[in-house]
């Protein structure tokens, strides 16, 4: 009996053998009668390939596999009844030249917790996911960028931990499910992001160098206690994204790097197949049974554990041959440019496949370049990704907010600047765990003045943030305003919410967060000036900025107007597009969010007084840092 079918072969080759995952890896199933484990691995390069493991006493020549026909794919296979699920094993690798290499399975199910690098049979199978209404709902949300989307990222080893273990002190994935569900259902969050899933050797990389493509990391647990995790999130309709990383891998001996004993997942001329600044090697994506190597894992993801999104990490350095290079360090393509093209077909295959398949499930890149038609459509040239981080957003919003308010009015265009190619792609604004990490300080310590006006800057930054078009994204500890750097050494500093300031941004948060649920003028109309309206955008002289959010039916709609700096306008005047009345929805000077007002004026009737160019007007004492969100 065979387990990998010409067929499968031939699928493979051609980078289409989507069920990868159920023939690839160590699958515990029966044959002629006996119960026993399938191992099948791609290594064309190898002489031979044995499995050795637990269940051998890691015996070098018991269990050797068989090279499959046709030869040249080089599908090694291995049917034992010497192995079962929990049985630990490697494959040992010998190369033509004599070298024996001991190597994890590319497609291992889940693997031992680090320091140790070997795989586990494990089967993942039978768990009883009680989902179906959130999947059911995800499926019939079109179109995806007009529903709400605000992202809680999160690294669930520096969540949480238990103090005084002897051990790391992780939550396993089943508590990290009941502690963060209830977070995040407080605090208004639609969807979680999460650090580091995929199974990697070393804690400092963040999970950002894989091993395990298609493993649950195994500090936290076992894969089926991931899927509770996830289904736990869904139950209370939480969305779940997870970082990916198909641009680069370790050069660690036990992982993909010359796997065979030559190159093969990478590209083998060491100028376009390694990071000289990250000391990693890169997939080589022309080759057809790497991308589909890379696709599997996407789809494992998916199919298996029920994930919403895959956050694609390092995209610019996949689609530029000579990123993070010198001259005479890269290779260009066949047209002399720096373009990968290997890169540009995977992207679109694989972001056509999934967002095609998988209704509902977001390809997001993390892109930080100015390529163009991230988001487009495939067939218009793009790359047909679901939401691209708006990284030149970020960049001009935190350059913005570090400034002493004296200087914000000759940086004025920061802010604005988002707007002139806002309608280009479907953005994601992000305040991502790399803006604060690395000396690049908090963000409370990035703000300027002292301890007051510290909070009062953040304020008005998340309420302009989140006023903003494009979906949102903010790191843990970054909504009760963290004094310290996030390291992946230690939990967050819980504690902080016992401070009044901590907990006034904390509760600010959740009031933006409550609004952005509420009123669809927030998320419906992200990608078009007509969800979004300038009424002032150029009084850089008092650094206050006043725009409305408009909602598709032209009802509910919201009027923002954030004051950047320490100067109080008691007899502010700000335009208004209708003859309305108008609500007061939020206030930054609200004694709950830790100002000194404990009521104030909810409803403004427009005069007729010109202003901003609009015909009608209200007047507001606007304080200092002030924010005011009206609808009307």
């Amino acid at each position: 009996m065979r387990n990998f079918t010409e067929l499968d072969m031939y699928l493979f080759g051609q980078a289409t053998n989507y069920d990868i995952f159920r023939k690839m890896g160590a699958h515990p199933a029966e044959a002629d009668g006996k119960k026993g484990v399938f191992f099948d691995v791609w290594a064309p390069h190898a002489e031979a390939v044995a499995v050795i493991g637990d269940f051998n006493d890691w015996n070098e020549s018991s269990h050797m596999m068989e090279r499959l026909t046709p030869t040249e794919m080089g599908i090694w296979e291995l049917f034992t009844p010497d192995a079962k699920e929990g049985s630990h094993y490697k494959y040992l690798i010998y190369t033509p030249d004599g070298r024996k290499l001991y190597k994890a399975d590319p497609f291992a199910t889940t693997s031992e917790v680090r320091p140790e690098t070997a795989s586990i049979v494990y089967d993942i199978s039978g768990f009883k996911w009680s989902d179906a209404t959130w999947m059911k709902k995800r499926a019939a949300a079109e179109p995806y960028y007009e529903q709400p989307m605000a992202i809680y990222e999160v690294h669930p080893g520096s969540w949480k931990r238990h103090p005084g273990r002897d051990d790391d002190g992780f939550y396993t994935y089943r508590e990290f499910a009941d502690s963060l569900v209830e977070y995040v259902t407080e605090m208004g969050y639609t969807h979680v992001e999460l650090m580091g899933i995929s199974e990697y050797p070393f804690d400092g990389s963040w999970g950002y160098q894989v091993t395990g493509y298609y493993a649950p990391t195994s500090r936290y647990g076992t894969p089926k206690d991931f899927m509770y995790l996830v289904n736990t999130l869904h139950k209370k309709g939480i969305g779940v994204i997870l970082d990916w990383v198909p641009a680069h891998f370790p050069r660690d001996a036990h992982g993909l790097a010359d796997f065979d004993g030559q190159a093969l997942y990478e590209y083998a001329d060491p100028k376009k197949g390694e990071h000289p600044d990250w000391g990693t090697k890169i997939f080589d994506t022309g080759r057809h049974e790497v991308k589909n190597f890379l696709i599997g894992s996407a789809i494992n993801w998916i199919e298996e554990y029920h994930i919403d999104g895959l956050r694609v990490d390092a995209v610019a350095s996949m689609l530029y041959l000579d990123y993070g290079k010198e001259d005479g360090q890269w290779v260009a393509n066949k047209y002399g440019g720096n373009e990968n093209l290997d890169a540009i077909e995977f992207f679109k295959h694989i972001n056509t496949l999934i967002t095609g398949r998988y209704k509902g499930v977001a390809m997001i890149a993390e892109e930080s370049t100015a390529w163009p038609r991230v988001t487009g459509a495939a067939e218009e040239d793009g790359l047909n990704f679901s939401y691209k981080w708006n990284m030149g957003w970020m960049h001009d919003f935190l350059d913005y907010m570090k400034l002493d308010p004296y200087f914000r009015k000759d940086n004025h265009n920061r802010m604005t600047f988002a707007m002139s190619y806002n309608e280009y792609e479907k953005y994601i604004l992000v305040l991502s765990h790399d803006e604060v990490v690395h000396l690049k300080c908090s963000m409370i310590n990035k703000m300027p003045g002292l301890e007051g006006d510290k909070f009062k800057n953040l304020k008005a930054g998340y309420a302009f943030m989140m006023g903003h078009p494009g979906k949102k994204l903010l790191f843990m500890g970054q909504d009760f305003a963290q004094y310290q750097e996030w390291s992946e050494e230690r939990e967050l500093d819980w504690y902080l919410l016992e401070n009044p300031d901590n907990r006034a941004i904390n509760d600010w948060m959740k009031e933006l967060l409550s609004i952005y649920h509420k009123y669809p003028a927030m998320y419906e109309l992200d990608t078009s000036w007509q969800g979004f309206e300038w009424i002032n955008a150029n009084d850089n002289f008092r650094s206050i900025f006043s725009f409305v959010r408009k909602a598709k039916n032209g009802k509910k709609n919201l009027l923002f107007v954030i004051n950047f700096t320490p100067m109080a306008y008691d007899d502010y005047r700000v335009g208004v597009p209708e003859n309305k009345k108008l609500k007061l929805l939020l206030n930054s000077e609200d004694a709950k969010f830790g100002g000194t007002e404990t009521k104030r004026k909810v409803q403004y009737t427009p005069k007729k007084e010109e202003c901003d160019g609009k015909d009608y007007s209200i007047e507001y004492p606007l304080p200092p840092y002030g924010v005011a969100v009206f609808t009307y």
